[in-house]
């Protein structure tokens, strides 16, 4: 039904910003993935969940309030990331230059760095690593200021097409203010899988490094052992999230980001993602999509 993929491809709101020859083109919603999810998403009613997921083979996607506006919490991390290695594709920063950890970029919560005294410096690349790895909130604050402070990382955000990432506060951030979408994340993991943000070893260094995160409770619990994930987390009391790139050893390659708000540091929020990337995996695992004819 032509209308209805015109529909689809209206609410996405695809980014007009990519080259027409590597411009990535969402197709159909994948109905029978929707009706599964629909189902964990009445089973889990107490809870405000979010998800975007996309074939990148073909376009095909699930999109569920996936354009809803959520607290980013550490899945924030991920553009941030992009954006680093943008500057280095740039020229503006080497990997082996040193960051100086300072009184205002000290941050509690996640990581390591915050037990090292002030002045404690670090490889730009190191930095990248550990906010990722580790999750550190002290490395993403001397990113967000290496590259040139909050504003400037926003204003980015919006020229790759992103409609609801925005970074308001330094990390922590346990208010929620920062904020993301799904589809936002979704978004940025499917550019830069593509090759359209970063420069193909860059590329190459960021997933090494999204592979090594270090929490796996969530969206990796969905997938087999034998498959990859290259994913970032989120966690504030209000909210849960992942996102990330998945490859089946078929071959097959996805993207998914699911975000859920909830009741303060409610369990189920985990078994939840745990269960929506079951059912996606199991989806793609085995979905053939059809030959489009020529």
């Amino acid at each position: 039904n032509a209308d209805m993929e015109q529909n689809n491809q209206d609410t996405i709101n695809t980014p007009e910003n990519t080259t027409p020859d590597n411009a990535f083109v969402f197709s159909e919603e994948l109905m029978p993935l929707r009706e599964k999810m629909n189902t964990l998403f009445e089973k889990y009613s107490h809870l405000q969940p979010s998800l975007f997921f996309v074939d990148l083979d073909n376009g095909a996607f699930v999109n569920m309030n996936g354009m809803e506006a959520f607290p980013a919490a550490s899945t924030i991390k991920t553009p941030i990331l992009v954006a680093f290695f943008q500057d280095v594709d740039a020229g503006k920063i080497l990997l082996d230059e040193k960051l100086t950890m300072t009184e205002e970029t000290l941050a509690t919560e996640a990581g390591t760095m915050q037990y090292q005294p002030i002045g404690t410096q670090y490889t730009a690349l190191k930095v990248a690593e550990e906010m990722i790895i580790r999750s550190d909130n002290t490395a993403t604050n001397m990113l967000i200021e290496r590259l040139g402070g909050v504003q400037a990382l926003n204003e980015r955000f919006k020229e790759w097409g992103l409609e609801s990432t925005v970074i308001n506060n330094y990390l922590p951030d346990l208010e929620g203010t920062n904020t993301i979408s799904a589809r936002d994340l979704a978004i940025t993991l499917m550019k830069v899988s593509n090759g359209d943000l970063v420069e193909n070893r860059s590329r190459d260094r960021l997933l090494g490094i999204m592979e090594r995160t270090i929490t796996n409770t969530l969206l990796p619990q969905g997938i087999e052992p034998n498959a990859t994930i290259y994913h970032k987390t989120g966690d504030i009391g209000k909210v849960l999230g992942d996102g990330g790139i998945i490859d089946i050893p078929t071959g097959k390659r996805y993207v998914g980001a699911v975000l859920v708000q909830r009741p303060h540091n409610d369990y189920t929020a985990r078994t939840m993602i745990q269960e929506i990337s079951r059912e996606a995996y199991q989806h793609f695992k085995w979905y053939q999509p059809r030959p489009t004819a020529n």
